[in-house]
């Protein structure tokens, strides 16, 4: 009898890309409506920065870490 084991860099990869998703969406959102007050530096969209680099990093590692099926 065969045990599998998942990585637990296969759910960090869902993480990241669950909180990327999450900033991202924000982002486009305070692009597409922009809020009353703004913060210094507002026009460089970190947000949208910083979500779509977590998101794409989740992706790998979720790739790179996913159970094998039949191994």
């Amino acid at each position: 009898m065969q045990k599998h084991f998942i990585p637990v860099w296969f759910f960090i990869g869902l993480l990241l890309s669950l909180y990327g998703a999450l900033i991202l969406g924000r982002g486009v959102y305070e692009l597409l409506v922009p809020p009353s007050n703004t913060v210094a530096m507002a026009k460089l969209h970190i947000d949208i920065w910083w979500g779509g680099g977590m998101l794409l990093f989740g992706l790998v590692y979720v790739i790179c870490f996913r159970p094998k099926h039949g191994a």
